[in-house]
This record gives structure tokens, sequence and C-alpha cells, in this order.
């Protein structure tokens, strides 16, 4: 795990935040091991801006995993963020039992993405 945090908190300096001020930096490990990260970029269109965990699943898939274990997000505030709506669903594509945990500066936050986002919208909405 401390290697998790320790690339999301990498990734999370080069954040572009420059309207929020709001550096966010993730780390995915996929079934196999091998880990992606992603940090958010803002534009000032908001729509625009990219979070971080988003970002690292793009990486995730672009390097070919298909199976996430598990993802770190570094904040710099405590209690630390846990992800938004939209990085819940996407990630939601890979698996309900995904550990999610949300790490700030001095406290951490553990969840499985079901407990997250209960109800969650799916695959398996779509085939009832």
């Amino acid at each position: 795990m401390n290697d998790l945090v320790q690339r999301a908190r990498e990734a999370m300096r080069h954040a572009w935040a420059p309207y929020s001020n709001f550096h966010v930096g993730a780390a995915i490990e996929s079934a196999d091991g091998a880990v992606y990260v992603g940090c958010n970029v803002e534009s000032a269109s908001y729509g625009l801006t990219i979070c971080a965990e988003r970002m690292a699943i793009g990486a995730a898939v672009v390097g070919g995993a298909r199976q996430l274990k598990r993802i770190v997000v570094t904040t710099d505030v405590d209690p630390p963020a846990a992800p938004c709506g939209a990085c819940r669903q996407l990630l939601a594509e890979f698996g309900l039992g995904l550990e999610v945990t949300a790490v700030g500066p001095s406290t951490q936050k553990r969840w499985t993405l079901a407990a997250l986002l209960p109800d969650a919208f799916t695959k398996e909405t779509l085939d009832r």
C-alpha cells in the first residue's frame, strides 16, 4: 500500500489546478500488480476538467489492464476527499469490489467501491 500512496503523491505534485488549487493524485493497481497513475488537470472551461482517478483509469486501460484491484487517491486536505460521483461511476466498470483508499496529509479512509456507490448503475443494469 505504501508504494501506491507514494506513487499517488508523486502524481499529485504534477496536478494542474490553477482554478481550485485542489491537487489530487491517483494510483491504480491492476490484478497483475502493475501500477498506473494520474493527476487532476483543470480547464478554464470547468466541465472539461479531468479528475486524477479518471486519468489513472485511462492510463490503465491504455496499458492493457482490464481488472483493477485497488486505487489510492491523495489530496492535500484532511480528512481526505473520496472520489467524486463521476469517478465512482467509471470505477464501477471495473468491479464494485475495488478497494478505495483516500489519503490526506495525516489521515486515511478506506472503502469498497460498493460502499461508495450503493445501487450502482452497471452493465448488469443494462442486461435487465
